[in-house]
């Protein structure tokens, strides 16, 4: 028979270990990716510009304009627009926030863990400060998402371990009573090392899968 002390420790375990924050990334999860090679190709196509030359510049680029340190306008300079174009900064900027697309399915499936659950919902992502707000706003994460650990924000960026203890400092919990969706792998093992239970997420059904095994869905909810 259980003794009070050990019933005690039981529940002090359980409520320690239990989950009470999604951390979560955006691009490939959430919505796609804002700005990608393949984004990159497209408007190199579109726009008839050398594809080496531009990846070479964005690459010296990014990780600062993503880090916070640099503005769009910025990046535009250095990577675009050195040279006089025959199209304009406006179109160029348009076409770069044309490529966010949204994820439904995975918008609705956070969105339901929050309202079922009661949990806090927290972004770690890496993203320019320009792109990041458009993606906020333009399709409403910031209705179900407690807080944003964004790259631009917080001036450091994955794979860079701080800005998962930053998270956990924002939200308040252990490591052990946080879940992170990811799609990149490198990314999802940085976040176990620190002790963060992750799934990598290729889809929305392994994901909602996953998350039932841990007892977040059922079969009513996020599992077709």
């Amino acid at each position: 028979m259980a003794t009070m002390i050990e019933l005690t420790e039981e529940a002090t375990i359980s409520k320690t270990t239990a989950i009470s924050c999604v951390f979560v990334d955006i691009g490939g999860v959430l919505l796609t990716n804002g700005w990608d090679h393949h984004a990159r190709e497209r408007a190199a196509a579109d726009f008839n510009l050398d594809w080496a030359e531009m990846e070479s510049r964005h690459l010296l680029n990014f990780s600062v304009y993503e880090e916070g340190k640099l503005s769009l306008e910025e990046y535009l300079n250095r990577v675009v627009f050195y040279q006089k174009r025959p199209f304009t900064r406006t179109q160029f900027r348009d076409f770069m926030y044309a490529q966010s697309k949204p994820y439904p399915d995975m918008i609705e499936l956070v969105s339901e863990l929050k309202i079922r659950h009661g949990l806090k919902i927290v972004v770690i992502s890496n993203g320019g400060r320009e792109l990041n707000k458009y993606r906020i706003q333009k399709f409403k994460l910031n209705s179900f998402v407690d807080a944003f650990i964004s790259s631009c924000f917080v001036h450091v960026r994955k794979p860079d371990a701080d800005i998962f203890r930053l998270a956990l400092d924002i939200a308040q919990v252990q490591a052990l009573q946080a879940i992170y969706l990811e799609n990149t792998p490198l990314f999802v093992q940085v976040a176990e090392n620190l002790g963060i239970r992750s799934i990598l997420h290729t889809d929305y059904l392994s994901t909602s899968t996953q998350l039932a095994s841990l007892g977040l869905l059922n079969d009513k909810v996020g599992i077709p």
